[in-house]
């Protein structure tokens, strides 16, 4: 990075941090973790299980529109947004560049599996408390604390919270966003919040691609059908074979199967198997090459299971094995140039906080406007967390107005540039 670019930074963000409205935010942060703690648990309780966060965005809208955003609403695909105004900027809107600030509002879990908050002390315990509970909660308490200090930044700001980034959400609430031409053309910057912390920068996106593999078959009774191929073993024979395939080291890659079913009674042969696979790399042609040595494993297998129903003189009536491999989600890989505005901006920031942070490689909504150019970046909430994806998934509040405060000037600091 050149270093006039790295002292222009520091100066920036020092210049923002002596401004009086700067230092009242700061201190809503440091004296309403109450008021945090309430916005967390309130929107922990509402499930939001991927394509079913309906209550949760009009809950956070709400939310929104109480904390001063204007033109708030949820848009066609789910996603709440609410716009803080900037400052000396164009009177036509459409001529505004903008700061996308984004929060996922959707958690891994089922309805069902969403209980009451357990609030001990600063550590809260809920499944989707760090993720991404968290973020949603600091997304709104930098709303806060700018609201109660009177403190507007110097271009616009899109706040939204968003549908689709767990699962086979397939990050669809950001897709849509920068879908609609009218937003991307005015984003420069993306910042997203995405679990707790301060240390790491997720400055690459991580690609995958997820598959729906189904095999069927006649089916029939145990007994008197026996012979007839059954698409459990072909499938698990299949998935065996992917399991001895040799991924690279370097890029890192890695699969999983998530999830298998097949079969209705212990005394019928099933008509159906089903499983769905996760791959992911930081190379795309390596996940392409996976993808057909993956489709390979299950022709292969699929064959070994119609040829020995006829070299054993199995009935010819009986349908053949069939499989189909469907894609059910994908997920750009991306990387922030190293010389990224936004990169400069937050090393500037952590260098004024004194935090020490380091880049990482993950797969958030970060991915799409990094794919499509646009300097994009995904932060921890502050805090601490754990457990994550778990019934036991926690988060603890101590030092999360570091956190914010580190947002806050990231925030004002992009704003700047966008003048």
């Amino acid at each position: 990075m050149p270093k006039t670019i790295a002292i222009s930074a520091f100066q920036t963000v020092s210049q923002l941090a002596g401004q009086p409205a700067v230092h009242r935010a700061f201190q809503w942060f440091h004296l309403q973790e109450n008021q945090l703690r309430e916005w967390h648990r309130r929107v922990a309780s509402i499930a939001a299980p991927p394509f079913g966060e309906t209550a949760r965005a009009k809950w956070v809208a709400e939310q929104f529109a109480a904390l001063g955003l204007e033109d708030v609403e949820l848009d066609g695909c789910g996603n709440a947004l609410g716009w803080m105004r900037g400052a000396d900027q164009p009177t036509k809107k459409e001529f505004r560049q903008c700061t996308l600030f984004s929060a996922h509002l959707d958690t891994v879990f089922p309805a069902e599996a969403i209980g009451e908050p357990i609030q001990d002390g600063n550590r809260l315990t809920i499944p989707g408390a760090s993720d991404n509970c968290a973020g949603i909660t600091a997304l709104l308490g930098i709303a806060a604390g700018m609201h109660a200090a009177g403190l507007k930044p110097a271009s616009d700001i899109l706040f939204a919270c968003n549908v689709g980034e767990e699962g086979e959400g397939n990050l669809r609430g950001m897709r849509h966003l920068f879908a609609d031409h009218q937003i991307a053309a005015r984003v420069r910057f993306a910042v997203i919040l995405d679990g707790a912390g301060t240390d790491t920068i997720v400055t690459q996106g991580l690609g995958s691609k997820r598959f729906r593999i189904t095999v069927t078959g006649p089916g029939g009774h145990s007994w008197t059908d026996a012979g007839t191929p059954n698409p459990v073993l072909v499938l698990a024979n299949a998935l065996a074979e992917i399991g001895r395939l040799e991924l690279p080291s370097s890029p890192r890659t890695t699969w999983n199967i998530g999830h298998i079913a097949g079969g209705t009674s212990i005394n019928a042969i099933p008509q159906r198997a089903e499983a769905r696979i996760d791959t992911r790399s930081t190379d795309a042609e390596v996940l392409r090459q996976l993808k057909e040595a993956i489709h390979e494993a299950v022709e292969i297998a699929v064959a070994m299971a119609n040829r020995k129903t006829k070299g054993t003189g199995g009935n010819s009536k009986v349908s053949p094995i069939q499989f189909s491999i469907e894609p059910i989600g994908e997920r750009p890989a991306a990387k922030l140039p190293d010389d990224a505005h936004i990169l400069s901006a937050l090393r500037a920031v952590d260098r004024h906080l004194q935090i020490q942070s380091h880049p990482g490689i993950a797969s958030t909504d970060a991915n799409i406007p990094l794919s499509l150019g646009v300097e994009a970046i995904s932060l921890g909430s502050g805090g601490s967390g754990g457990g994550i994806h778990s019934l036991q998934e926690w988060f603890d509040a101590t030092g999360r107005d570091l956190g914010l405060r580190r947002i806050l000037l990231l925030l004002l600091a992009l704003a700047q540039a966008e003048k």
